[in-house]
Protein backbone atom coordinates (compact mmCIF):
# COMPACT_ATOMS: atom_id res chain seq x y z
CA UNK A 1 0.00 0.00 0.00
CA UNK A 2 1.27 3.47 -0.87
CA UNK A 3 2.19 5.99 1.78
CA UNK A 4 -0.34 8.86 2.09
CA UNK A 5 1.76 11.23 4.19
CA UNK A 6 5.29 12.62 4.13
CA UNK A 7 7.49 14.11 6.85
CA UNK A 8 8.74 17.08 4.77
CA UNK A 9 6.60 18.52 2.02
CA UNK A 10 6.93 21.51 -0.30
CA UNK A 11 4.28 24.23 -0.14
CA UNK A 12 3.30 23.86 -3.80
CA UNK A 13 2.76 20.12 -3.44
CA UNK A 14 0.72 20.59 -0.23
CA UNK A 15 -1.50 23.29 -1.81
CA UNK A 16 -2.28 20.89 -4.65
CA UNK A 17 -2.76 17.83 -2.40
CA UNK A 18 -5.27 19.58 -0.09
CA UNK A 19 -7.23 20.84 -3.11
CA UNK A 20 -6.58 24.56 -2.76
CA UNK A 21 -5.26 24.61 -6.34
CA UNK A 22 -6.42 22.38 -9.18
CA UNK A 23 -2.90 21.62 -10.43
CA UNK A 24 0.55 21.73 -8.89
CA UNK A 25 1.66 24.06 -11.68
CA UNK A 26 -0.98 26.62 -10.64
CA UNK A 27 0.23 26.37 -7.04
CA UNK A 28 3.84 26.91 -8.16
CA UNK A 29 2.88 29.94 -10.26
CA UNK A 30 0.94 31.44 -7.35
CA UNK A 31 4.04 31.13 -5.15
CA UNK A 32 6.20 32.78 -7.81
CA UNK A 33 3.70 35.68 -8.10
CA UNK A 34 3.85 36.28 -4.31
CA UNK A 35 0.23 35.21 -3.85
CA UNK A 36 1.17 32.65 -1.19
CA UNK A 37 2.60 33.61 2.18
CA UNK A 38 3.35 31.81 5.43
CA UNK A 39 3.01 33.82 8.62
CA UNK A 40 3.06 37.03 6.55
CA UNK A 41 6.19 36.22 4.50
CA UNK A 42 6.04 35.46 0.76
CA UNK A 43 7.43 32.03 -0.03
CA UNK A 44 9.02 30.16 -2.90
CA UNK A 45 7.43 26.94 -4.17
CA UNK A 46 10.22 24.87 -2.57
CA UNK A 47 9.50 26.12 0.97
CA UNK A 48 9.07 23.21 3.39
CA UNK A 49 5.98 23.36 5.60
CA UNK A 50 5.77 22.80 9.34
CA UNK A 51 2.75 21.79 11.41
CA UNK A 52 0.50 24.69 12.49
CA UNK A 53 1.88 27.07 9.83
CA UNK A 54 -0.67 29.67 8.70
CA UNK A 55 -0.78 29.73 4.88
CA UNK A 56 -2.37 32.80 3.24
CA UNK A 57 -3.61 32.60 -0.36
CA UNK A 58 -4.38 35.90 -2.13
CA UNK A 59 -7.21 35.76 -4.65
CA UNK A 60 -8.74 38.70 -6.53
CA UNK A 61 -11.71 38.77 -4.13
CA UNK A 62 -10.09 37.99 -0.77
CA UNK A 63 -7.23 36.56 1.26
CA UNK A 64 -7.92 32.99 2.35
CA UNK A 65 -6.08 31.54 5.34
CA UNK A 66 -5.43 27.90 6.16
CA UNK A 67 -3.77 26.13 9.10
CA UNK A 68 -1.54 23.14 8.31
CA UNK A 69 -2.75 20.14 10.33
CA UNK A 70 -0.83 17.46 8.44
CA UNK A 71 1.02 16.61 5.26
CA UNK A 72 -0.32 14.71 2.26
CA UNK A 73 1.95 13.04 -0.30
CA UNK A 74 -0.76 12.62 -2.92
CA UNK A 75 -4.05 14.27 -3.79
CA UNK A 76 -6.94 12.63 -1.93
CA UNK A 77 -10.72 12.93 -1.72
CA UNK A 78 -12.23 16.01 -0.11
CA UNK A 79 -13.28 14.05 2.99
CA UNK A 80 -9.72 12.89 3.66
CA UNK A 81 -8.33 16.39 3.08
CA UNK A 82 -10.32 17.81 6.02
CA UNK A 83 -7.91 16.04 8.40
CA UNK A 84 -4.89 17.87 6.95
CA UNK A 85 -6.07 21.47 6.52
CA UNK A 86 -8.24 23.89 8.49
CA UNK A 87 -9.83 26.90 6.80
CA UNK A 88 -9.43 29.86 9.18
CA UNK A 89 -10.46 32.64 6.80
CA UNK A 90 -12.11 35.45 8.77
CA UNK A 91 -15.83 36.01 8.35
CA UNK A 92 -15.04 39.64 7.46
CA UNK A 93 -13.06 38.51 4.36
CA UNK A 94 -15.85 36.16 3.31
CA UNK A 95 -18.45 38.92 3.64
CA UNK A 96 -16.26 41.32 1.66
CA UNK A 97 -15.92 38.81 -1.20
CA UNK A 98 -19.66 38.12 -1.19
CA UNK A 99 -20.39 41.87 -1.39
CA UNK A 100 -17.96 42.24 -4.30
CA UNK A 101 -19.70 39.45 -6.21
CA UNK A 102 -23.09 41.07 -5.66
CA UNK A 103 -21.89 44.42 -7.05
CA UNK A 104 -20.34 42.93 -10.18
CA UNK A 105 -23.37 41.38 -11.81
CA UNK A 106 -24.16 41.70 -15.47
CA UNK A 107 -27.70 41.24 -16.68
CA UNK A 108 -28.17 40.25 -20.30
CA UNK A 109 -31.54 39.66 -21.84
CA UNK A 110 -32.28 36.06 -22.83
CA UNK A 111 -31.64 35.43 -26.51
CA UNK A 112 -29.01 38.19 -26.83
CA UNK A 113 -26.33 35.62 -27.65
CA UNK A 114 -22.65 36.01 -26.97
CA UNK A 115 -21.30 39.49 -26.35
CA UNK A 116 -19.55 41.09 -29.31
CA UNK A 117 -15.93 42.17 -29.13
CA UNK A 118 -17.04 45.72 -28.31
CA UNK A 119 -19.40 44.44 -25.60
CA UNK A 120 -16.58 42.40 -24.02
CA UNK A 121 -14.28 45.43 -24.04
CA UNK A 122 -16.97 47.52 -22.35
CA UNK A 123 -17.48 44.82 -19.71
CA UNK A 124 -13.71 44.64 -19.10
CA UNK A 125 -13.48 48.45 -18.85
CA UNK A 126 -16.10 48.54 -16.12
CA UNK A 127 -14.48 45.65 -14.25
CA UNK A 128 -17.10 42.98 -14.87
CA UNK A 129 -14.58 40.77 -16.67
CA UNK A 130 -10.86 40.35 -16.04
CA UNK A 131 -8.47 40.95 -18.93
Amino acid sequence: MEKLTEDNIRIDKWLWAVRIFKTRTLATEACKKNQISIDGNSVKPSRVLKLDDIVSVKTPEMIKQYRVKGFLAKRQSAKVVEEYVENITSQEEIDKARAQRMVKTVVRDPGMGRPSKKDRRDLEQFGYLEN
